[in-house]
């Protein structure tokens, strides 16, 4: 019975290994496939910028470079489950799975390292999508802003934010290089009257000082309203201590949340919450780098069963299966987002929703299928 054993928990290993092993290859191909369409059709949507700009090649080709990964990222849960409607569609239509099944394989122990593989790399996903891809997008914009003329650059126009509840900061111009900001406007207001200004500071610029972290307003004055009265104060040189945030502060208020990596994100988060505003979107960005990196898992668990079915149509039914699947989610996705934001749906459950409703489908799924 020993030996019997043993024999049976080889064969099984040797299973695994090809099925993981086809498995991967497949995932391979398709996120190789998918990217190389994504490069060459944007490719001929640019080609005239990039020649209207006189781009060195090397730049074109650096720039592509730093664009896989966000194709990478959008492609990855796609190519995952490409992958395992392939393998396991191939598996039934060669008799493999039957063959399987007869030595006492159940599907759900066939269904392992397709689960094990996704599994893996979906945590690798978040890592990926929340760090590795907005570093590589940083480095395609600024490609875009010095070769291409586009986007926004690091010193900024019109700033406008709200520092704490109380206190909202304007600024004109804010130069990175120099950490300096210019014709700058604080306004402070009464914590039991948001409507009542009580303080407003204008200055011509404003400098960060590095050695006591505070800003430094220069040529400018200080307005105290009381209830019958104001006074004014002239200033040449005012500290301030107390403001919340600090030259790279100003540059991520700048960047879009899809821009961010998680840490940032997370920042940005605590600063919107501690200043009174509303964090819900980026809630919902932050989450969705978790939900989505997950995605891979969950539509793999809802599709596989979907093709363990001998099919006449073999790769075309794989391929059809495959795109229709990953439009039902993106719609779910869209629309989830869409009631998110408006505040219909908490943004933890917006973010997980799509995964959510293909995780029950699957669970319900499972038991239909022949074991």
């Amino acid at each position: 019975m020993a030996i019997r054993r043993n024999t049976g928990e080889r064969q099984l290993k040797l299973l695994d290994k090809y099925l993981i092993k086809q498995f991967i290859q497949t995932i391979l191909f398709g996120l190789l496939a998918f990217t190389l369409i994504f490069v060459v059709i944007d490719a001929m949507e640019n080609l005239d910028d990039f020649i209207d700009q006189s781009v060195p090649w090397e730049k074109i080709f650096h720039y592509y470079f730093v664009f896989s990964p966000e194709i990478l990222k959008l492609m990855t849960p796609v190519a995952v489950l490409f992958g395992a409607l392939f393998t396991a569609g191939k598996a039934a239509n060669l008799s493999e799975l039957t063959a399987i099944k007869a030595a006492g394989v159940s599907f759900y122990r066939f269904m392992a390292p397709f689960l094990i593989t996704s599994l893996i790399i979906s945590v690798f996903s978040i890592y990926f999508g929340g760090y590795l891809v907005p570093m590589a997008n940083k480095t395609k914009q600024n490609i875009e802003m010095t070769y291409l003329k586009r986007g926004f650059n690091f010193s900024g126009n019109n700033i406008f934010f709200q520092d704490n509840r109380t206190r909202i900061v304007g600024i004109s111009f804010f130069d990175n290089n120099l950490s300096t900001a210019y014709r700058v406007s604080i306004q402070e207001f009464d914590v039991t009257d948001y409507t009542k200004m009580i303080i407003r500071i204008d200055a011509s610029k404003m400098v960060y000082d590095s050695v006591n972290a505070s800003w430094n307003l220069r040529d400018g004055v200080k307005r105290v309203f009381y209830l019958d009265r104001e006074s004014a104060e002239y200033f040449q040189l005012l500290n301030m201590k107390d403001l919340n945030f600090r030259p790279e502060d100003l540059v991520k208020k700048q960047q879009k949340p899809q821009d961010m990596n998680l840490t940032e994100l997370q920042e940005l988060i605590d600063t919107q919450e501690r200043a009174g505003n509303d964090p819900t979107s980026t809630l919902i960005e932050y989450h969705s780098r978790y939900a989505f990196a997950v995605s891979s898992l969950i539509i793999v668990l809802f599709g596989l069963p979907i093709s363990t079915t001998r099919r006449k149509s073999g790769m075309a039914a794989q391929v059809g299966i495959n795109i229709l699947v990953t439009f039902i989610y993106l719609v779910f996705m869209k629309i989830s987002q869409a009631f998110g934001k408006n505040g219909a749906l908490d943004p933890l459950i917006t973010a997980w929703f799509a995964n959510l409703i293909f995780l029950g489908a699957g669970i319900v799924n499972l038991p239909r299928v022949k074991h």
